[in-house]
This record gives C-alpha cells, structure tokens and sequence, in this order.
C-alpha cells in the first residue's frame, strides 16, 4: 500500500474512455497521432486514479439533526435506535419518499461527491426493510448510474435493522427477506452485492452466515458490517463466507484482523463514522502492519455520517488512524475497488483501465491530507471525458 510506483514528468492517454497509454512524457507517442483528443497540461500538478467511495448508504429520505444533539448530550447511537430512531427514523422517512424525491437527492449528494474526485461509489439500500421501499431505493441507484457521471455499484441490505412490525422474530423477517425480496433483486437485476448489520442486538453471527448463504446461492457477491459495536466475529465471517469486505471493524479482534491478513476480503475503515460517533478509530495502523488489505470509506448516512466528504476522510485516516498519505492513497483507489471487486477495471492508472482520474491543484498527493478538510480537486476525469 505504500508503493505508489509514481511517475515523475508522466504523461496518461485515454481514448474511448479506456487508459492507452500510461508512462514518461519522453516516451510518449507524438501528440500529432491523436488529433482528436483533448490535451490538459499538468505540469506542477499531481495525476490520481479516481476516488472509489466503497461504503456509502446515499439514497435516503428525512435527516436525523435531533438526533445528532442527543449524542451530543451522552445519548448512544445505539440507545437511540432501541428507542425506535435512528435507522427506523430513516426508514419511516424513506418509505414516504418519492422515487423522484429520493433520486433528487441521490443526485445532489453524487454531484459533491464527484466535484471531490469520486469516480465510482458504492451505494445501499437498507432504509425501507420492505420489499417496495427497498426496490425503490435500487431502482433509484440504477436509474442514477445511467444518467450520472459517477459509476454505482449498488448493494441489496435489507437486512440492516428489524422493523417494528417484526421487532422480536428477526429470524422471521431474515426468512421474509430471503424467500421474498432477494429473489425478486436477483431477477431485476438491482444488486451486486448483499450485506448484512451482524452487531449485538440486531443480526447475530448464525442469523448472518443464514443471510449471507442464501444470497451467495442466488450470486450475490458478499459484504457485511462488522463488529462495529462490540466484538462479534463478524469479521472472521466475512473471511469464512469470502465476502468482498469487512466493514467498520472498529472492535475487529486479534483473530479477525489475522484472517482478514490471510484472505482476499478487504478491510474496509470507516474514520468518518468514529470521529462522528465520537467511538475509538479502528487499528488501521495495525491492520496494514499485519498484511490486511485497508480501503476507506465515508460511510455517508443520515446517522452515524452524515459527511460525503472526501478532504475529511482523508485527514482523518492519516492524522487519527496512522496511515502514511500513501496508503490512504491506496485505501482510496485500487483497494476501494477491490472491496467493490472490480479492480480489474478501475482502481489505477494502468493500460486497459477506465479512464478515470484526477488533477490535483498541487504537485502532490500529500497534500490531500495536509491541507486539512480542503477539496484539493481541480479537475475530474470519467472515461476520458473532462468535468471542472
């Protein structure tokens, strides 16, 4: 994670939105052989693979700003979710949404995100626990990942809370979800990938592998939020069911961290989602230095993140979780879409890839974390085609 095999004085061509060439100026076809491209010169600046935000939960309906004084004041995240808010509060509001109210604000918060350097984004549903308000929040992903610049790996997590009208059969509503929803996400294509809240009073560890088994059946890559709260094993779940990534992992332990280290599921920290909550960071230091694969992630939600924001994220993992500016770099990029499992496509500045970028306003990435809390973000490329 701290090889970022930079290029000094390199030159990138991109045609047809695919990465052609990547390499020194001074091996660099003529420019005369590309009459129809547009040339940017760079020169004093930095030359990044577009951001991968791999943990995001950006379609939703109401906010939760009561509830963010409450914590202010002592009250747990997690007191307030028993007493009926929290993801419940966000569920009642997205349930009354519109699909254009919601897609509205979907495009909204893309639109900061993409101005911020974000090429591709993860996206969940998991705020109507219904099988209509859930279809509703993925058709809106996959209507946005149409029309928006921004790409959209979308995640089916119906399984993010137990509504009231199952509160005490979590079992009930998992086999609701696993006989009647996920089908129906399968078949009109809405998902990727599946995820599941495995923490202390929501969904245990066999509740999960239940969840989780069925949707690998059906050919849903995996993901699952894990020990956030308390330490659960979630994180040794996700190696065992080879999920794409453990996220959160704020109480991972010593054995998770150790298989998270020995497999191909990545790591993915969310330092916006402890800073807010006010928690201890996860040991992402010690996490790299015991061989795991780190991404990071803003975790945008009305809740427990309400930030999209990338300058942020970036000082935050840097300055509070020890990461050295490249592997925030790395845990931003190529291991971002690891955890999204399409680093074949995306992820680096290599031939063959898309042709996402962007043109930092210094001549270096080190000072995405150094200028503090600061879009550093000049220009962001999508397959090839130029945004200001």
């Amino acid at each position: 994670m701290s090889n970022l095999s930079i290029i000094e004085k390199g030159s990138v061509i991109v045609t047809g939105g695919i990465i052609t060439f990547v390499g020194k100026s001074a091996n660099c076809p003529p420019l005369s052989d590309f009459p129809e491209h547009t040339i940017i010169d760079a020169t004093g600046k930095a030359v990044l693979p577009g951001f991968v935000d791999s943990h995001t939960h950006f379609v939703f309906g109401g906010y939760r700003e009561e509830e963010f004084s409450w914590r202010m004041r002592g009250d747990s995240y997690m007191s307030i979710m028993e007493r009926g808010g929290g993801i419940h509060n966000t569920m009642t509001a997205t349930r009354n949404a519109s699909f254009e109210e919601l897609k509205e604000a979907g495009r909204k918060r893309l639109d900061k995100m993409f101005a911020m350097g974000v090429t591709t984004i993860e996206g969940k549903s998991g705020y109507g626990m219904d099988k209509e308000t859930e279809l509703k929040q993925l058709e809106v992903m996959k209507s946005l990942d149409e029309e928006h610049p921004v790409d959209i790996v979308s995640t089916f997590m119906g399984a993010h809370a137990t509504p009231q009208e199952y509160k005490g059969r979590e079992d009930t509503f998992l086999d609701y979800l696993i006989k009647e929803v996920i089908p129906l996400v399968k078949d009109k294509n809405l998902a990727d990938c599946c995820d599941i809240f495995c923490e202390k009073n929501v969904f245990d560890i066999q509740q999960s592998r239940r969840y989780l088994t069925a949707a690998k059946n059906l050919g849903f890559k995996l993901k699952i939020h894990a020990d956030e709260i308390v330490t659960l094993g979630g994180a040794e779940l996700a190696v065992e069911l080879g999920a794409l990534s453990a996220d959160h992992l704020l109480q991972a332990s010593d054995k998770g961290i150790a298989d998270l280290a020995n497999s191909n599921t990545v790591a993915t920290l969310l330092p916006c989602t402890a800073f807010s909550l006010k928690e201890d960071y996860a040991r992402g230091r010690y996490m790299i230095d015991t061989g795991c694969a780190v991404a990071l992630a803003t975790d945008l939600n009305p809740g427990s993140s309400f930030t999209n924001s990338i300058p942020l994220l970036f000082a935050l993992a840097c300055i509070y979780m020890q990461l050295s500016p490249e592997e925030a770099v790395s845990a931003l990029t190529i291991n971002g879409a690891a955890a999204l499992g399409i680093a074949d496509k995306i992820g680096s500045i290599d031939v063959g890839k898309q042709g996402d970028l962007v043109i930092l306003e210094y001549p270096s990435y080190k000072f995405l974390p150094y200028h503090i809390g600061m879009n550093i973000v000049e220009k962001t490329i999508k397959n090839g085609v130029i945004f200001n």
